[in-house]
């Protein structure tokens, strides 16, 4: 039997760590913090889309990345600072900004993404999992014609490969969810992908790691690991923790933005940087001005996911730097965007406000399968869609453990690629 070590506890660690037994691992799982889903997997907007797979690297981001430098209204900033970190990183992600790279980036994280779509619902099916994501697929919300028209022109290249989105007009629109006619934006319409979905990823996570304990996973939570013990040519032997060693037969590191600092001391340099994500979770004090489906205000880009009697609302991708820090300020466009959508339906008052920390690759695929150092393997690098690419990520990860031939083709997400 192999013995695996997963380093990270997010939703990719649990769901990589799930696979792995699955097909009759021994597996350990490392966390620093005292619980799964700690971080960025409990600060996502909830939503699991497919229908959303677009590469942030586009012709469209360099002007967007300038514009930030002198306006708090862009989508994605970038605050000055010196950090030779980021200016490495973003020359790579300026090279991926070409149409045809943006094209080739995007189908790469739409296949991941569908074929991980598929064994979630196989898994939920199947395997007996009380969580139940939404029904009803997710909203994509457009204020202006012009703006509605070129969506669904770039949507060409989602309709051509397998999601079922459809244009969807106002009176469609609020036939579909009448909530949102009480919402003080006018519409120029929607765009509606049936098969997207939203839920709770901290209620599934739990569950998730219950059932993967019941199948005999292993986990030691609290636990930062300190480094990595490397036998020569034999690579990893083993993992450091701040209190014991593990040794193993393979490694993989899942841990999401700490995964560059953690794979330095293997002599790696991992292409990933954080973009902070801010998220608003919110009582619901009018359930019919509430739509029942997630959804992207695609004007303001923030996105919404109802958890039972309350509402997500997350936005923003800024690069700076790994802190979590934050001031009221900073989710003021999510406040005001959450007053114009859902205008008396939500008490701001009573919400929680967090920080989440996306691990995005320049080119956006994430990283999936063996380093240049034996027997360590990485799943890291998926951006703001950890949740929706999980379950295909871990398949793929489990393949290349287990010497299998992969589902997918494998070279869009190999760490080789970036010469690691």
């Amino acid at each position: 039997m192999t013995r695996v070590i997963v380093v990270g506890a997010g939703i990719v660690g649990l769901s990589t760590a799930y696979e792995l037994r699955s097909r009759g691992n021994d597996v350990l799982v490392i966390d620093r913090e005292g619980r799964e889903a700690a971080e960025t997997s409990a600060a996502t907007a909830g939503l699991i889309a497919p229908g959303h797979s677009y590469a942030w690297a586009s012709p469209s981001a360099p002007w967007e990345l300038v514009r930030s430098l002198f306006s708090s209204d862009t989508s994605i900033r970038v605050r000055p600072r010196l950090d030779l970190e980021l200016v490495a990183w973003g020359f790579r992600f300026l090279r991926e900004c070409s149409a045809a790279r943006a094209t080739s980036n995007t189908l790469a994280k739409l296949e991941l993404a569908q074929r991980s779509q598929t064994l979630f619902e196989k898994a939920l099916r199947n395997n007996g999992f009380a969580f139940e994501p939404s029904s009803g697929g997710v909203l994509y919300l457009y204020r202006d014609p012009a703006a509605l028209a070129r969506a669904v022109e770039r949507g060409t290249l989602m309709r051509d490969h397998g999601r079922a989105q459809r244009q969807l007009g106002p009176t469609e629109l609020f036939e579909l969810e009448p909530a949102l006619s009480r919402s003080l934006p006018t519409f120029a319409g929607a765009i509606h992908d049936p098969s997207d979905s939203s839920g709770d990823p901290e209620q599934f996570a739990a569950e998730l790691r219950a059932r993967a304990e019941a199948m005999g996973v292993e986990f030691r939570f609290g636990e930062p690991v300190t480094g990595f013990e490397v036998d020569g040519g034999r690579g990893v032997r083993a993992v450091r923790t701040e209190r014991s060693v593990f040794p193993g037969d393979a490694f993989v590191v899942a841990g999401g933005p700490s995964s560059r600092e953690l794979l330095k001391r293997a002599g790696l340099r991992l292409p990933v940087y954080p973009a902070r994500g801010y998220s608003v979770t919110a009582p619901i004090t009018n359930d019919d001005d509430i739509p029942h489906r997630g959804g992207i205000d695609e004007k303001t880009l923030v996105a919404w996911s109802r958890f039972g009697n309350k509402l997500r609302l997350s936005a923003t991708a800024e690069f700076a730097g790994y802190s979590t820090a934050h001031a009221p300020k900073d989710f003021d466009n999510i406040l005001s965007a959450g007053n114009e959508l859902f205008p008396g339906a939500l008490d701001f008052g009573r919400a929680t406000f967090r920080v989440g920390l996306r691990p995005m690759t320049p080119d956006g695929p994430p990283l999936i399968g063996p380093t240049k150092v034996p027997q360590l393997f990485l799943n890291t690098g998926h951006g703001h869609l950890g949740w929706t690419m999980a379950f295909g990520s871990a398949e793929l990860l489990a393949d290349y453990v287990s010497g299998n031939k992969p589902s997918i083709e494998p070279a869009p997400y190999s760490p080789a690629r970036w010469g690691i």
